[in-house]
């Protein structure tokens, strides 16, 4: 990979991982809620499930699966399900010492997470077919883009949980009422609901 084609791929990973979606919104309302510590696992699971979905698809299942619009369907029915489920949850939790139930994602839930995702795989072909695809060795084109994009994936969503964790005793407030935990938790479901329509709409 010559430097113009590294530097392009650094541009695009950071724009995509560090950009408000999904992973990030969970990360932040973990972090908030569980603090930094427990919400690792989900951390964790981001860059390994899009690396898995990265192999995929340059192995082809994503152009398959793009290529079925019924399929697409399904998985951006059970996806936005998800989501809105999870936002629902979110929405409901006001007090730290119980916000561990409604708002647990863990590393296999992670995981799961990044192949119910559309936009993932829209993305995930974007790759392949810019740096993967007709370059030569698809193991040796895996091996360079793979790791660029699991460590931004993996930064992005460690700074967003970091963020969360450090409002997590503000958000608890002086008097311990949960309010504003409360108010955060509501926000971060909408921008999951609104994120899970937006992904519905594509």
């Amino acid at each position: 990979m010559n430097p113009t084609e590294f530097w392009a791929l650094v541009a695009l990973a950071a724009a995509m991982s560090f950009s408000p979606g999904p992973n990030t919104t969970l990360s932040a309302a973990l972090g908030a809620n569980l603090g930094l510590r427990r919400a690792l696992p989900f951390v964790c699971s981001v860059p390994v499930g899009w690396s898995l979905l990265l192999t995929l698809c340059a192995l082809g299942l994503g152009a398959l699966i793009l290529a079925a619009p019924g399929l697409v369907w399904v998985l951006k029915a059970v996806g936005v399900g998800y989501l809105l489920w999870l936002a629902l949850k979110l929405a409901r939790s006001s007090s730290l010492s119980q916000s561990a139930e409604p708002v647990q994602v863990g590393f296999f839930q992670g995981i799961g997470l990044q192949f119910l995702n559309i936009k993932a795989w829209m993305l995930a072909l974007t790759v392949v077919s810019g740096w993967v695809a007709g370059q030569g060795s698809v193991l040796l084109r895996l091996a360079q883009v793979v790791p660029v994009m699991m460590v931004f994936a993996f930064c992005s969503n460690l700074s967003y949980a970091w963020v969360g964790s450090l409002l997590r005793l503000w958000l608890a407030g002086p008097d311990g009422s949960g309010l504003r935990l409360l108010r955060f938790n509501r926000l971060m479901a909408g921008v999951l609901t609104l994120t899970g329509l937006w992904i519905l709409l594509q």
